[in-house]
């Protein structure tokens, strides 16, 4: 399945527009392998809902940013997230004092 840039704009909850699509394209030449993964986040985004979570484009950094905001469900839904990440051998990098964590590259 393929998956366009407007498509997960869309999925994401995002008005695919120059300016979010220029912010998309800037995250993924700076996220190596991005294009492994693009249909997959899609997928993560819609199972963190369940545990308070989400996938979105990040405004400080170019890299997609996952955000935990519920924290009864944090011990699950970080569970989910590091097997997504095991599973599609995404390196996560931690936003020290919360619960961000940036997709930085795919392998």
């Amino acid at each position: 399945m393929q998956i366009e840039n407007e498509g997960l704009l869309t999925q994401l909850g995002y008005h695919p527009d120059s300016a979010t699509l220029a912010q998309l394209q800037a995250i993924k030449e700076k996220t190596p392998g991005f294009e492994k993964i693009k249909k997959h986040i899609v997928a993560l985004h819609d199972h963190l809902k369940n545990y308070g979570g989400f996938v979105a484009l990040s405004n400080s950094v170019p890299h997609l940013k996952i955000k935990i905001t519920d924290p009864s469900k944090l011990e699950i839904a970080l569970e989910e997230l590091n097997k997504w990440a095991q599973k599609y051998n995404v390196t996560l990098q931690k936003v020290q004092g919360k619960e961000t964590y940036y997709i930085v590259s795919v392998s």
